[in-house]
């Protein structure tokens, strides 16, 4: 009896420290050359194609909010990407362009159509959601579609699929530069229509661009960016149509964005690890990778960028069919790094 108990600890203890112990970045690069496009880019958003190759996409222009700001996207080819190209813009007329925001790739289980939402407007408080469809792995795409309102479409991460076959999107409103709320947006038929949920829209705290993560018993769970500096998290037991009160965690958040993804027999969650400073765009010099099995205690596994000045953010986590885990997020605002993590 005691020797299987000591083999019964040592499984466990083995267990833990395997998947305390870091991945290995087997790929490490910048997805374009740095200034031959734009001289600005930001929010970079990954998907796979279903024939294996990766798609790549950020808004790129001057400036964050110029009317020049477009979305940009690449393809994997081989060992390298193709040239970066514009995907979708923001032109109304011959005379009238907007800033484009936040592109979100998406593709669903066993499709093969890929899904590129994104934002146009003068800003956050006043823009609305848009959709391109790629029927050939993001070498062309269709005409845009303006989303419904009130519906905009997944704000910064990755819509997902429950085992029903529901798409459930992660959203937010920004109502104003003081007040920020979060919800959900829910398709049964195939991202055709939406309906809107809120997640605690009495909560004080202010939050956006929410990530959310299955729970093996069914349970929803979303991390959001706030102003409260911590990531925050409420819960759903009905599929994402009511949630918990929001609550913060123990991770610091910058009033900067994260991702966070389920993987394997636990979660990932990529963040600044940071408090808030005096301006909004401080505290993203810093980047880390953590983990969790229950969604509600993290430790830190890898640092990906270490310095005292510079803006690492707006990452997207994402897991391949091969079981790689891929990160992209912005680069001092020049460039998009592309990391491939292999535990």
């Amino acid at each position: 009896m005691h020797r299987i108990l000591f083999f019964f600890c040592l499984w466990v203890s083995t267990c833990n420290r395997a998947q305390e112990t870091p991945p290995a970045i087997i790929q490490n690069e910048f997805l374009f050359t740095e200034g031959a496009d734009f001289l600005q880019c930001h929010a970079s958003t990954i998907e796979q194609a279903s024939n294996g190759k990766l798609v790549v996409s950020w808004f790129g222009g001057t400036h964050e909010g110029n009317k020049d700001v477009v979305i940009w996207g690449v393809r994997s080819e081989g060992k390298g990407w193709s040239k970066p190209e514009v995907w979708a813009d923001g032109r109304m007329d011959d005379s009238l362009q907007y800033p484009c925001w936040n592109p979100v790739l998406f593709r669903a289980k066993n499709e093969k159509t890929i899904y590129l939402y994104y934002k146009v407007g003068l800003n956050p408080r006043e823009w609305w959601g848009m959709v391109k469809t790629s029927h050939n792995n993001g070498k062309t795409w269709g005409k845009a579609q303006r989303l419904p309102q009130p519906i905009l479409g997944p704000i910064k991460n990755k819509p997902v699929e429950l085992t029903n076959g529901t798409i459930l999107s992660p959203s937010s409103t920004e109502v104003s530069e003081n007040r920020w709320t979060a919800h959900v947006e829910l398709s049964e038929d195939h991202q055709q229509t939406w309906k809107s949920y809120s997640v605690d829209s009495a909560s004080t705290m202010n939050v956006i661009q929410p990530s959310i993560l299955v729970h093996k018993d069914g349970k929803l769970q979303v991390l959001c960016r706030s102003k409260e500096g911590a990531v925050a998290t409420s819960w759903s037991e009905d599929h994402g149509k009511h949630w918990s009160a929001l609550t913060a965690t123990h991770l610091v958040n910058p009033n900067a964005a994260i991702d966070a993804i389920a993987f394997r027999d636990f979660f990932l969650i990529v963040y600044n690890p940071e408090l808030p400073g005096k301006e909004w765009w401080e505290g993203r010099a810093k980047l880390r990778l953590a983990y969790s099995y229950n969604g509600t205690d993290w430790r830190d596994l890898l640092a990906l960028e270490e310095a005292e000045k510079g803006e690492f953010s707006y990452p997207t986590i994402f897991e391949d069919s091969q079981g790689l885990v891929h990160i992209v997020y912005t680069y001092n605002r020049i460039t998009i790094k592309h990391l491939v993590l292999q535990f």
